[in-house]
C-alpha cells in the first residue's frame, strides 16, 4: 500500500480480481499533465492580452440613398379628382413623364367641356371695353385741350372787347369834358347879351338866338353825360363777361377731367379684368394637364394607395409609393449619444447587411468574412427619436473587399461597425467592464479613413 518495496502486486490483483473503481482512478501524472496545461493557457492568454484589437463602435439601421432625389417618394396629385383610370400596377418600371393615373375634375366651375372658349369669348369682350375706354380717354384729351385754346382765344378776346370799352369810356369822358366846356361859353355869352340887351346894344333877336344856342348846348352835355354813363356799363358788361368766361370754362374742363378720370379709372378694372382673365385661362389649361398624373422620375411603382376606378382624390393626397431607378445606395447607422463625438467623417466602417452571411471580428477586420467596407459621410446635428445619431455612409472598396451587392433594397436591414484606433486587447476589456467610451488619439483625414 505504502509502496515500501519493489515487489508490486496491482498486476497480479487486477488479474485474479477485475476492480472497476480502482480502473477508474486517475493515475498520479494526470494532475501533472493538467497543470502544464493550465500553464499553457495562462501564458497564451496573457500573450493574446497583448495582441491589437482595433476599436469600434457598432450600429444598427438600413439601406438607403446617398441623395433625397433618390430615396423612395410618395406620388401626390395637385388637384382634388375622380380615379378614371390606373396605367400602370404594382412593380412597373416607369420612365420620367408616363402616365401613372388619369382623374377627372369633381368642381363643378369646371364641368363645362367648353370652357376655355367661353372664358377667351370673356376676354375678348374685356378687350373691346377696354379699347373702347382708351378711344374715350383719348376724345377726352382732345376736349380738354380743345377747352383749353378755346378758353385762351375767349379771354383773349373778351380783355380785348374791355380794352375797347376802357377805351371808348375815355373818349366819351373826354366829349363831355369838352362839351361841358362849350356849353359853360354859352351859359357866359348869354349873360354878356343879357347885359347888353338891358343896355340897347343887342336885339332881342340877339338874344333869342343866344338862348337857343345854351339850350343846344345843354342838350349835348346831357346826351354825352348819357353816352359816357352807356360806355361805363360796356366796361363793366365787358368785365363781368371775362369773369364769366373764365367760370364756364372751368366748369367745363373741371367735368371734362371728371370724365377722363373715370374713364381711366374704369380702363384700370378693365386691365385687371383682362389680367384675371388671362389668368383664370392658363390655370384652367394647367389644370387640365393635370388630370394626368406623370411619374417624376425614372422608377418603379410600389403601394398604390388607391385603387379602385371612381374613387375621389383630394389634392395632394399619396396616390402612390415611387422608388427612384438605380439609385446611389448608402447605409443610414443609428448610434449612441456618447459614440457620436468620436466619429468624423471619412471613418471606415465595415458593414454586414441581412441576408449576406457574413464572420464578423470587430476587432480584427482583416479576418472577418462576409462584410462590405464603407466610409462615413454624413454626420447627424440632431438627434433622431430615440435619442441616437443617425450617420450616413456611402461605399468604399478597400483592398481585399467585394464591391456591395446589387441585389440590395432600400429599407433592407444592416448592421455597421465604425473602425477607429488599435489598442492592446486588455485595455479592451478593461473599458467594456467600466462602460467607459473608446479613445481617440488622432482624427483621421477624410481621403485616408483611420489612421493605424
Amino acid at each position: 500500500m505504502l509502496n515500501l518495496s519493489n515487489h508490486r502486486v496491482n498486476e497480479e490483483l487486477f488479474a485474479k480480481y477485475p476492480l472497476k473503481t480502482l480502473h477508474a482512478l486517475p493515475e498520479p501524472h494526470s494532475g501533472r499533465k493538467l497543470g502544464r496545461w493550465m500553464l499553457f493557457f495562462l501564458i497564451v492568454g496573457l500573450a493574446v492580452m497583448f495582441l491589437p484589437w482595433q476599436q469600434n463602435i457598432n450600429g444598427e439601421g438600413t439601406v438607403t440613398a446617398l441623395t433625397p432625389q433618390d430615396r423612395p417618394q410618395t406620388i401626390q396629385n395637385a388637384i382634388a379628382g375622380r380615379i378614371e383610370k390606373w396605367a400602370v400596377k404594382d412593380g412597373d418600371y416607369v420612365k420620367k413623364g408616363d402616365t401613372l393615373l388619369v382623374i377627372s375634375d369633381i368642381k363643378d366651375e369646371y364641368f363645362d367641356p367648353n370652357l376655355p372658349q367661353r372664358l377667351g369669348e370673356q376676354l375678348d369682350a374685356k378687350e373691346g371695353t377696354r379699347e373702347a375706354t382708351e378711344a374715350k380717354i383719348q376724345a377726352l384729351n382732345g376736349q380738354i385741350q380743345a377747352l383749353k385754346e378755346g378758353l385762351t382765344v375767349k379771354l383773349s378776346s373778351a380783355r380785348n372787347k374791355v380794352r375797347q370799352s376802357e377805351f371808348k369810356l375815355a373818349a366819351d369822358e373826354a366829349d363831355l369834358t369838352a362839351i361841358r366846356k362849350n356849353y359853360q361859353i354859352a351859359l357866359d355869352r348869354l349873360d354878356r347879351f343879357e347885359k347888353g340887351y338891358k343896355n340897347g346894344l343887342f336885339s332881342l333877336t340877339d338874344l333869342e338866338a343866344r338862348r337857343l344856342k345854351v339850350q343846344e348846348d345843354n342838350a349835348k352835355v346831357i346826351s354825352q353825360e348819357n353816352k359816357v354813363n352807356v360806355s361805363r356799363q360796356d366796361l363793366v358788361n365787358a368785365r363781368l363777361e371775362l369773369t364769366t368766361i373764365q367760370a364756364d370754362y372751368n366748369e367745363k374742363l373741371a367735368k371734362a377731367e371728371s370724365d377722363r378720370s373715370s374713364a381711366i379709372s374704369y380702363l384700370a378694372e378693365a386691365g385687371g379684368e383682362v389680367a384675371k382673365l388671362q389668368n383664370k385661362i392658363s390655370s384652367v389649361e394647367v389644370r387640365r394637364g393635370l388630370y394626368v398624373v406623370r411619374a417624376p422620375q425614372n422608377g418603379y411603382v410600389v403601394r398604390p394607395a388607391k385603387a379602385g376606378i371612381g374613387e375621389t382624390i383630394k389634392e395632394g393626397e399619396p396616390i402612390a409609393t415611387l422608388q427612384p431607378a438605380n439609385p446611389q445606395l448608402a447605409v443610414e447607422l443609428y448610434v449612441r449619444a456618447m459614440d457620436v463625438p468620436l466619429i468624423q467623417r471619412g471613418r471606415i466602417v465595415r458593414i454586414q447587411f441581412d441576408g449576406w452571411p457574413a464572420i464578423q471580428f470587430a476587432g480584427w477586420p482583416t479576418v472577418s468574412v462576409g462584410t462590405f467596407g464603407g466610409r462615413v459621410e454624413v454626420i447627424d446635428a440632431v438627434s433622431s427619436a430615440a435619442g441616437k445619431y443617425r450617420i450616413l455612409v456611402r461605399p468604399v472598396q478597400q483592398p481585399g473587399d467585394q464591391p456591395w451587392p446589387t441585389q440590395l433594397r432600400v429599407g433592407s436591414g444592416v448592421y455597421g461597425w465604425v473602425m477607429l484606433d488599435d489598442v492592446p486587447i486588455w485595455y479592451e476589456i478593461w473599458r467594456q467592464l467600466n462602460g467607459f467610451p473608446p479613445s481617440l488619439q488622432e482624427e483621421p483625414k477624410d481621403e485616408k479613413g483611420a489612421k493605424k
